[in-house]
């Protein structure tokens, strides 16, 4: 009798024992698969011009696929960069490789935007990061009551903080307490805020980045996320709080990388030294938003080759108008089969 009982506890340690190493494998395999949810940069290169990795080309469907309309976001200003509106689709030609195109879409309505929100939270914007949250505040006050928006701060590592959202208090409210420390991962964040626009339900998407310096802790480097934002359809908005003096090259790349990123999507990059002077800005990203023509053409189908396809907005402006200034994306890739 006393051998059996032995014999069951002995059993049941085994068991026990078992359950023990399974749980511990378990775990670790967790903790893994934990690890790896984090931005892991492209390894591999483009097998032709204009093709991307599809694991990693977030929201491309509108300019990389066989596409029966192209529709070019326009923003046209004065000689004081006043937002002009009221012109009509015969003041606009649109060219493609040079190449006249005849408009077949034209709006300048107001239509309602998909925004994702970039906020820098490094510890070097300790002192400018209540101005920031002021400048975000306007924006979303100033916006169309139908937009969306998603906030998202980086520091060591962009952390997605409110998901899309059409209630503006869910931003303003995870506004009001922003920790800053760390270094700055600015590519690391434009990446990841690309690719949170697959889930955008609106066709017209726009990021704005804010940040007080250049990308000192990101993954992915500078081509990578050049390609994706030539190759995406989404506005690039930016601001640059930058100290009038910098200490790092990274900082002193800062507005170079900025206006690049921004300048090809054909949105405004602002350059600034007073933190003071960020609210104003908020304001104005949300009238342009507001305030833009959208174009659209049909492209040429019989060239595949998925090269670079470069677009140029001219303007007529009325008569008596002194000249005007239209800014728009810089091209797209071409279909490539």
């Amino acid at each position: 009798m006393l051998s059996s009982r032995r014999s069951v506890w002995c059993w049941f340690r085994l068991v026990a024992f078992a359950l023990m190493i399974c749980l511990a494998v378990a775990t670790a395999r967790a903790q893994s698969e934990a690890a790896d949810v984090h931005i892991e940069p492209r390894v591999q290169a483009r097998s032709q011009p204009g093709s991307i990795d599809s694991s990693l080309s977030p929201n491309t469907t509108t300019m990389r696929k066989y596409v029966d309309l192209v529709l070019v976001p326009v923003t046209v200003t004065d000689g004081s960069n006043r937002l002009i509106a009221g012109l009509g689709q015969h003041n606009f030609q649109v060219y493609e490789d040079k190449q006249l195109q005849e408009i077949k879409h034209f709006s300048s309505e107001d239509a309602p935007v998909s925004i994702g929100i970039l906020l820098d939270v490094s510890g070097s914007m300790a002192t400018k990061v209540e101005r920031a949250r002021l400048a975000l505040i306007e924006l979303l006050k100033d916006s169309n009551p139908q937009d969306e928006f998603f906030l998202m701060t980086f520091a060591n590592a962009p952390t997605l903080v409110q998901g899309f959202t059409q209630n503006i208090e869910d931003i303003e409210n995870r506004l009001v307490f922003m920790a800053t420390q760390g270094r700055t991962s600015l590519l690391d964040a434009i990446f990841l805020g690309m690719d949170n626009m697959r889930k955008a339900k609106y066709q017209r998407k726009a990021l704005l980045v804010i940040s007080d310096g250049g990308d000192n802790s990101s993954r992915y480097n500078e081509n990578d996320v050049k390609s994706l934002v030539k190759e995406s359809d989404v506005l690039l908005y930016s601001i640059g709080v930058f100290d009038r003096e910098f200490r790092t090259l990274e900082e002193r790349l800062g507005p170079l990388l900025l206006t690049e990123l921004s300048g090809v999507t054909g949105a405004s990059c602002y350059t600034i030294d007073n933190p003071n002077d960020l609210p104003q800005i908020g304001k104005r990203i949300a009238l342009e938003l507001r305030n833009q023509y959208v174009i659209g053409y049909h492209p040429d189908h019989s060239r595949r080759n998925g090269k670079w396809r470069k677009i140029k907005v001219r303007l007529t402006p009325p008569h008596g108008i002194p000249a005007l200034r239209a800014r728009a994306r810089t091209g797209y890739y071409g279909p490539s089969q």
